[in-house]
């Protein structure tokens, strides 16, 4: 998953912030910070390995695989934001919208967490508004082409977003086959992390 749907699958504002630092800092690190921000990181590597291992994942890594191969995983993360965020079942429009405001004034609220790495990211992230703003095709191209800037064995032309708008319908079906199960499997890890508190 990718920014929007973790920052979604949340349960207290530390896991907000945990689940975006979880990509930005080294495991030995992650015990460095409060419990319900380690609580974040927790369950963003328990919806990483969810999401790897479900059926409809394994779909939806087909429209990509002939492409970028090992990397389809990537795109697919991006891809299920476009759904996440266009999901009206979830959020409103303007509910999506101020939940893409309370995640920035979370982070800066604890802006002394973030590495350096992130913090420059994030600049960006809320300047152009990239959670909000996934529902759009021409933002979801902006991400798959960072996501080939960044990958060290992929030709930066490889037409990802051709491939992502002539398989909307089926990576839509697969959206509607995982998500839910994601976020009942969410609920269950927030469950055990609050028994430990």
């Amino acid at each position: 998953m990718n920014y929007l749907a973790h920052s979604f699958l949340t349960f207290t504002d530390g896991q907000i912030v945990g689940q975006f630092l979880e990509d930005f800092i080294r495991n030995r690190d992650r015990f460095s910070f409060p419990k319900d921000i380690q609580d974040g990181i927790t369950l963003h590597r328990a919806i990483d390995t969810f999401t790897d291992s479900h059926p409809a994942i394994h779909e939806a890594k087909k429209v990509f695989a002939p492409l970028v191969r090992l990397y389809a995983g990537a795109f697919v993360d991006v891809s299920m934001d476009y759904f996440v965020a266009n999901d009206l079942n979830l959020h409103s429009l303007q509910g999506w919208k101020n939940h893409s405001l309370r995640v920035y004034r979370v982070l800066n609220e604890n802006y002394e967490f973030l590495p350096e790495n992130f913090r420059i990211m994030f600049e960006r992230m809320e300047i152009e508004d990239w959670l909000y703003n996934y529902r759009k095709d021409q933002n979801i191209g902006y991400s798959m082409r960072n996501v080939l800037n960044k990958a060290k064995y992929l030709d930066t032309t490889i037409p990802v977003l051709d491939a992502f708008l002539e398989n909307k319908t089926i990576l839509q079906q697969c959206y509607d086959d995982f998500f839910p199960d994601l976020i009942e499997h969410a609920k269950g890890i927030n469950a055990l992390l609050q028994l430990e508190n």
